[in-house]
């Protein structure tokens, strides 16, 4: 054995500054949730009931550095003993910062209740004359359909389940009759195992001419590759059929719906609550935190008497829980504090930096992390976490905050243009294109050099394919 000594540099998160780093990263409704667990866990915290007047003007600017600085101070220096012999409300009281007047009215609009689809569907199976077994079966089935309407559970597996939980002996071809009755089912395709299935169903399950909706089953039976790859001359041939009436049933496949179960969700899936709100007044931007629902917390009063009750002596053990929980109430007020000073500040710079899109709704210049990151004088990674799962109200609707981040392309004047331009500009292209002699991306490329602006073609169909734009071949048209 030996001693050495060693000298070394590294970088140690304190536990205050990991809590104060998971709050950045919550959006307001799951910081709610995180408070209310909290005030469980911790008997030293308690809703403040009283409002602090002047918490409008407060919210509308982040603090400056010197408000930053003596309230960091009295954070640091209010201990315990302070606490005992404070006659006021308790340690550093949250003002209301955007809490509502007991006198305004709130108004929360009622959202209906919606019968999810799966029992509908059911519903309308029970209809049909079956028996118990596959009014079970259909249940089973139906509960296994994800959101899209299709069915991706292996049905064999589904069937073993039910034989093994109720002793039944089910066979699969009868788990395979009970499917083909769900997709006839209103909307019909549901529980489909592929695309081609869906669409099959749908067909069967629609009121068409007889003789179009006979060759456009064989198209989906017999042809479905030629279809999907568009290979019009070859299905023209193979079915005996002149364009004209091919193009009349190709548009009658085109309005089947390839997701039957889409647009089943109810409000409260589909709603989003707005962590900012950015409205313009006279010229200028005012910038809120949307937190009006996050309730104002104080250290609780009632616990200096079980410290130090008056002529007996408490015990240790009791008197070292009470100071943990009070340092812990303390820098989780502060952590929230600086959470919202924070997010407030890099939402300034956001408004700032994007000023010409907050004005017109239009024309994003390109920004990254790191441009905020140097503006507020926080790491890269704060703001990442601030961006996170946050989302801002505007006058041109809500958007999240990733999207005014947009890396940029160099043009021929040496100024940098947002990627997001460039995108729309491609699905522009693509739009007014001759439909029977789609561009390919190479046609595209060389437009936009033409433009003066300098992308290269493995760009361009990068861009194509995250705006869900197939190949030219696949976007040839009859």
């Amino acid at each position: 054995m030996n001693l050495s000594q060693q000298l070394r540099l590294g970088l140690r998160l304190t536990p205050q500054q990991v809590q104060y780093l998971k709050l950045l990263q919550l959006p307001n409704l799951v910081l709610e949730q995180r408070i209310k667990t909290e005030l469980e866990l911790n008997p030293m915290l308690e809703l403040q009931d009283e409002i602090a007047e002047t918490a409008e003007q407060e919210e509308l600017e982040p603090m400056n550095e010197a408000e930053e600085l003596a309230e960091s101070k009295v954070e640091d220096t209010y201990t315990l003993d302070d606490y005992m012999n404070d006659e006021s409300a308790g340690y550093k009281s949250a003002d209301s910062r955007g809490q509502k007047n007991e006198d305004e009215d709130s108004f929360e609009p009622t959202i209906t209740d919606v019968i999810p689809l799966s029992e509908r569907l059911l519903s309308q199976f029970r209809l049909l004359n079956t028996d118990e077994m596959e009014n079970l079966l259909a249940e089973e089935i139906l509960g296994n359909v994800e959101q899209d309407g299709y069915l991706r559970r292996d049905l064999a597996l589904i069937v073993q389940d039910l034989n093994l939980s109720f002793a039944l002996n089910i066979t699969l071809q009868k788990a395979e009759e009970v499917v083909q009755k769900i997709q006839f089912l209103e909307p019909p395709g549901i529980a489909a195992r592929s695309l081609q299935e869906c669409l099959i169903a749908q067909l069967k399950a629609g009121s068409y001419p007889i003789a179009l909706k006979e060759l456009a089953l064989s198209i989906l039976e017999k042809h479905f590759e030629d279809f999907k790859l568009k290979r019009y001359e070859l299905l023209s041939r193979n079915l005996h059929v002149g364009m004209e009436t091919l193009k009349k049933i190709v548009e009658m496949i085109q309005h089947l719906n390839p997701k039957p179960g889409e647009g089943e969700f109810t409000a409260q899936e589909n709603y989003v609550t707005p962590d900012f709100i950015v409205e313009k007044d006279n010229g200028e931007f005012i910038i809120t935190l949307n937190d009006r629902n996050i309730p104002p917390l104080r250290i609780n009063n009632a616990y200096r008497e079980l410290i130090a009750p008056k002529g007996k002596n408490v015990s240790a053990e009791t008197k070292d829980f009470v100071k943990k929980k009070f340092e812990a109430a303390k820098w989780f007020i502060a952590s929230i504090h600086q959470r919202r000073d924070t997010l407030l500040k890099v939402m300034h710079s956001i408004v700032e930096r994007q000023r010409q899109w907050f004005e017109s709704g239009e024309v994003l210049k390109p920004m990254i992390y790191k441009d905020i990151s140097g503006v507020v004088g926080v790491d890269i990674s704060t703001i990442s976490r601030v961006v996170n799962s946050k989302y801002v109200q505007t006058e041109f609707g809500v958007f999240p905050l990733r999207h005014f981040f947009t890396s940029g392309l160099e043009s021929d004047s040496g100024e940098d243009i947002s990627n997001s331009v460039v995108k729309d500009r491609v699905k522009e292209i693509i739009g007014n294109e001759s439909p029977d002699d789609p561009l390919n991306d190479d046609k595209i490329a060389e437009i936009l050099k033409q433009e003066g602006i300098r992308i290269a073609r493995r760009t361009v169909a990068k861009y194509r394919e995250q705006l869900s734009l197939p190949i030219a071949r696949l976007r040839k048209k009859i």
